[in-house]
């Protein structure tokens, strides 16, 4: 959607995202029947690993799924004319969401070397026949709003001075900010891993992205009256979603403690060193930093739920000297998420690793 950039700041930010909460109310209908949906795993992957190539905004990637789930929705394809589509879907939502020079040549999308591992070779032609088939399909109407349509205008007021972290107040407020704005992109990117999160909707996901960063971070109030107010959601109708962020969350870390914990001793000793002269440091070696651990509290964990290709959070000038840290989980794929509780309170139990006041 043409959309002027950082929107959320300009003096039409309450106008366009009422029209993107109007517009999200008559999104097509997602029934999860595809024949192929143990698939889509792997190519909301594929989605992803190409747009990060290209560096395409958040909105094109998220976009790009959200139509490949939609088509897979309504048709029965084989998995070879899937690549053809997901790239497809790609490059329609680059081309909506994206500036001309930014949206992926045919050239450049043949020599990636995942194209040549899947031995698929696109053709002008047969984008230009899947292309059409995606519009005719949707309509011709690519205007659907997704969870990152959201997210920034969420983000601009998720942080405030008057929070207080752990039960003192921000001393630095503009870190505190940019650790929010890393987990809550974090998030955002789990909401992409599986179908689940399509019965939400998409300012709703958004919403809940921002709840489950500010419980990680331990800021309190958890949902402050001004992010109700701006989201139009109480804190009841995020719990159900914001269960499933941070089971993934939990699982993510759980599988980043299992293989460092695989490596050799003298290796794993080495990793636990904290770096001070800025150089960047692996999950596994800021996970396993004494004193920031998370704690694995067998009464509030899960074990297995969601997973996610390799994600990372990184986010330079840190709380502590000064050095780049990093999180990078890379799990197993799953497609179904276990039906468990999970208690999600105001205080969450679950230290933030990479937050200092």
């Amino acid at each position: 959607m043409e959309l002027e950039e950082q929107w959320w700041r300009g003096q039409l930010a309450a106008d366009i995202y009422q029209a993107l909460r109007y517009k999200e109310l008559k999104l097509p209908s997602y029934k999860g029947q595809s024949p192929q949906l143990n698939l889509r795993r792997y190519f909301a992957d594929l989605i992803a690993i190409v747009s990060n190539r290209f560096r395409l905004c958040p909105a094109a990637r998220h976009l790009a799924v959200y139509l490949l789930d939609l088509f897979m929705d309504r048709y029965d394809v084989t998995v070879q004319q899937l690549h053809m589509i997901s790239l497809s879907c790609l490059l329609l939502a680059s081309k909506f969401e994206e500036r001309e020079d930014r949206v992926p040549k045919l050239e450049i999308l043949n020599s990636l070397g995942c194209m040549s591992s899947m031995n698929l070779v696109l053709t002008k032609q047969g984008l230009l026949h899947m292309e059409l088939l995606l519009l005719e399909t949707f309509q011709w109407n690519l205007y659907l709003p997704t969870a990152a349509h959201f997210i920034e205008y969420y983000l601009s007021i998720a942080v405030h001075e008057g929070d207080l972290h752990d039960g003192w107040p921000l001393t630095f407020l503009e870190k505190t900010k940019l650790y929010m704005a890393k987990y809550a992109d974090y998030f955002l990117e789990v909401s992409l891993q599986d179908h689940v999160f399509l019965r939400f909707a998409p300012s709703l996901v958004a919403a809940a992205c921002v709840a489950a960063s500010r419980l990680i971070l331990h800021l309190s109030p958890t949902w402050p009256p001004r992010l109700l107010h701006l989201t139009g959601y109480a804190w009841e109708s995020l719990v159900p979603c914001a269960e499933k962020l941070l089971m993934a969350h939990d699982s993510d870390v759980k599988e980043a403690n299992k293989q460092n914990c695989q490596q050799p001793s003298q290796q794993q000793q080495q990793q636990m060193v904290y770096h001070s002269s800025g150089q960047t440091s692996t999950g596994a070696q800021y996970l396993h930093r004494p004193g920031m651990q998370y704690p694995q509290q067998a009464n509030h964990r899960p074990s297995s739920y969601l997973s996610h290709s390799a994600t990372t959070l990184q986010a330079s000038n840190g709380p502590q000297h000064g050095s780049t840290q990093a999180i990078t989980t890379s799990l197993d794929p799953k497609s179904t998420i276990t039906n468990r509780a999970y208690q999600v309170s105001m205080h969450y139990t679950c230290a933030a690793p990479c937050f200092d006041r």
